[in-house]
C-alpha cells in the first residue's frame, strides 16, 4: 500500500471533487466526478442519492469494480497561469463496502467534509474504498509547500 505524504494528504482533504476512473472486464474506461474523503489510509466515495438512472448497485462504476478492481482517482487544479497547475493521481484497488464499522466511519468523514451529506439519507448506502497502491503528483500545489 502506498503512503501519502503529508502535503498530498492535505491536498486530498482540501479538494472538493475528484474524478474516479474504473474499467470493465475488457478494460473499457469509465470516468466520473465524485465527492470523496481521505479516511484512515484510503479514499472513500459513497453511492449517494443524487439523481441516477439506475439502482445504486447497478451503476457502471460498481459493476466495473466488481469485475475489475483496478481504479484511480485524480484531483487536479487548472489556472491560466500555468505555473500553478497541479494534479495528484492515486491508483489502486477498489472495492465496495456494504456494511461495517469502516463504512460507517467513511460516511461520517464524508459528512464532515460535505455539509450536503448531513441532510442526505446515506447511512446505509454502499461506499467505494480505493486503497492506494501508487501515488503520482505533479506541479506546484499551494498546500504542498
Amino acid at each position: 500500500m502506498a503512503q501519502l505524504t503529508a502535503p498530498q494528504a492535505r491536498l486530498l482533504e482540501e479538494a472538493r471533487v475528484g474524478h474516479l476512473a474504473t474499467a470493465d472486464h475488457r478494460g473499457a474506461p469509465h470516468v466520473i466526478p465524485v465527492c470523496f474523503t481521505l479516511y484512515r489510509d484510503a479514499l472513500y466515495s459513497v453511492l449517494d442519492l443524487k439523481p441516477k438512472r439506475t439502482s445504486l448497485t447497478r451503476l457502471k462504476r460498481v459493476k466495473n469494480i466488481l469485475s475489475n478492481p483496478q481504479a484511480a482517482l485524480i484531483v487536479d487544479h487548472y489556472q491560466e497561469d500555468w505555473q500553478g497547475l497541479w494534479y495528484l493521481l492515486v491508483t489502486g484497488t477498489a472495492d465496495l463496502l456494504v456494511d461495517g464499522e469502516e463504512r460507517a466511519g467513511a460516511i461520517e468523514s464524508l459528512r464532515s467534509k460535505y455539509p450536503q451529506y448531513q441532510e442526505m439519507d446515506i447511512a446505509e448506502n454502499p461506499v467505494i474504498r480505493l486503497t492506494p497502491e501508487r501515488v503520482v503528483s505533479w506541479g506546484t500545489a499551494p498546500s504542498a509547500s
